[in-house]
């Protein structure tokens, strides 16, 4: 049964390397000292590497994007290490990657034998494509991992069920959600969507955002949120659907155990079978649909 911790991550000012390694490498200490197996840092929890820059680069948008691109190698090489030495899987926190003319908005993780893989955004908020010029990136995957096999859906992506699913039908049965949002309105989108995907699944999905100001960032300069577990609110599961949560707006860790033999049972016996029942929808989508037959 893993032990997953999903971090409420802030965004922090650097002045060196060595303050964010000493950061990241205390924040997981703290999650491996809860017991957990699988870490899910946030989307954009990267962008704190804009600092490094300086004042003025991480204040401009396409700057800070170059800017935290720059770090990738440096970054994987640490997340590496650490999964290694805890003998962890990490979700790192996503960022921008210039795999062609403009950055995809990628996470990648890590096992303690190394680098499974990347996971790009699939869907453009308005900022990042009308704004930013962030684009979509490679093909939703499924990751096989001694923990269970595990999906990614960064952020808006969550809010879109049938991305969710196609995971879902390849196998997932932990959806990771790292989000970045800036008002309450965003955060509450994201976690409606992470906790409906929870529930029309039937499976576990971790929500961690990143939280706090930084104002010094015009990309990530408001961050509300706070980090959960959830599943379905179903036979075996809490009524809320709610395993862990974390206080609004602060950062830490929310952490829970999943176990895989639960949502096996609930999609075999639970309540209702979302699950199964997903299968339902489509000879009702679009037929017969209008106005109402009078009698």
């Amino acid at each position: 049964m893993p032990r997953i911790a999903a971090a409420a991550w802030p965004i922090d000012w650097h002045d060196d390397w060595g303050s964010y390694a000493a950061k990241l490498e205390a924040g997981v200490a703290e999650a491996v000292g809860r017991g957990a197996e699988l870490l899910v840092f946030p989307e954009y929890g990267l962008m704190e590497l804009a600092s490094l820059g300086g004042a003025e680069v991480a204040a401009d948008l396409e700057g800070s994007l170059v800017e935290v691109a720059g770090h990738r190698a440096a970054v994987d090489a640490l997340h590496d290490r650490l999964a290694r030495a805890h003998g962890v899987h990490i979700l790192g926190a996503s960022g921008p990657v210039f795999d062609g003319p403009r950055p995809v908005n990628r996470a990648t993780l890590f096992s303690p034998d190394g680098v499974l893989g990347h996971q790009d955004k699939q869907i453009m908020t308005r900022f990042e494509a009308e704004e930013w010029d962030v684009r979509p990136g490679g093909p939703l995957q499924v990751f096989d991992t001694a923990l269970g096999p595990l999906g990614v859906l960064i952020c808006y992506d969550a809010e879109f069920p049938l991305l969710a699913r196609a995971l879902v039908d390849a196998g997932a049965e932990i959806l990771l959600v790292p989000s970045a949002t800036e008002t309450h309105a965003g955060f509450t989108r994201v976690r409606v969507g992470a906790m409906a995907r929870a529930l029309e699944n039937q499976c576990a999905v971790v929500h961690a955002p990143t939280v706090g100001a930084a104002p010094w960032c015009p990309a990530v300069d408001m961050n509300v949120g706070r980090a959960a577990i959830y599943g379905p609110p179903d036979r075996g599961w809490p009524e809320t659907g709610i395993l862990a949560e974390s206080a609004l707006n602060e950062a830490g860790w929310a952490v829970a155990d999943v176990d895989p033999g639960a949502i096996a049972e609930v999609r075999r016996a639970g309540g209702v079978l979302n699950w199964r029942d997903w299968q339902a929808q489509p000879g009702r989508l679009g037929v017969g649909v209008g106005p109402a037959q009078k009698p």
